[in-house]
């Protein structure tokens, strides 16, 4: 399966490792019991030939295996990093009150703040899209149901923009804090190297990260060309990190919003 380039070329070079191992230890033996001399019986055996069947990305082309996911990694980098700013610029220039003032509902708040990145992320994906008609790649198949995917992608990503955005109200320090986040994502997501083979406390960092189960989704329904259904599980995880950080970013707003009002009083 060449659909992860990196981990088939270490697997195909461990296989013909074994196997060339296996067969040149039973040609000598075989040698050396026909008495053929010691001297000689390093250069008398013959490589071991293999064929591989390659599945998926056939020509093994690094464009459709690297590129996609450096682009879900940048989708993710731009929403996390503005949307860093959205309410920690409003706590640190003391503008959060007169945000109040023109609405007090805590959803109409944080709905104002995530629209116009919503707004964006169709926008870039559009873009995406537009690049794998300029560059030739032939991405074609299930392509509204990945759109679809984006979409809970997205979403989740910007409420946990928001959510931490929320929590420190200081532009500088909510950067950093997202940014410690999203810069190693790409690695820890799994999509290069397998997720399983990292140590466990790397797997549950990587698995509050949307990124990593978008990746899988998008190999199973791009590269491998699979069923809708087999991505569910990864959806499901990322409606999750994104109710949970929605959940969150409410009741922190909602309670900085009550504090406001009561001040007014």
């Amino acid at each position: 399966n060449t659909a992860n380039v990196l981990t088939a070329n270490y697997s195909s070079s461990a296989l013909q490792l074994v196997l060339g191992t296996l067969k040149a230890g039973t040609q000598v033996e075989t040698l050396r019991k026909q008495g053929v001399p010691e001297n000689l019986l390093m250069s008398q055996y013959e490589p071991f030939k293999t064929t591989f069947i390659k599945k998926n990305n056939r020509s093994t082309n690094y464009m459709y295996f690297l590129w996609p996911g450096v682009l879900a990694t940048v989708l993710q980098q731009v929403l996390l990093l503005g949307l860093a700013l959205s309410f920690a610029s409003e706590f640190e220039n003391g503008t959060f009150k007169y945000l109040v003032h023109r609405s007090r509902s805590a959803f109409m708040l944080i709905l104002v703040k995530i629209l116009p990145y919503l707004i964006m992320s169709f926008g870039i994906w559009l873009m995406y899209w537009g690049f794998t008609k300029w560059f030739r790649i032939p991405f074609y198949e299930n392509i509204f149901p990945l759109t679809l995917i984006a979409g809970v992608f997205v979403i989740s990503v910007c409420f946990i923009g928001i959510l931490v955005s929320i929590l420190v109200p200081n532009q500088l320090k909510a950067t950093e804090i997202l940014m410690v986040i999203a810069t190693p994502s790409f690695i820890l997501s799994g999509f290069t190297w397998p997720l399983s083979q990292m140590p466990a406390w790397v797997q549950y960092i990587a698995n509050i990260i949307p990124l990593t189960h978008f990746l899988p989704a998008f190999r199973i329904l791009i590269i491998e060309k699979g069923a809708v259904d087999l991505t569910y599980p990864y959806v499901i995880k990322m409606i999750i990190i994104g109710t949970v950080s929605a959940i969150a970013s409410y009741s922190v707003l909602f309670y900085k919003v009550r504090k406001i009002k009561r001040e007014e009083l």
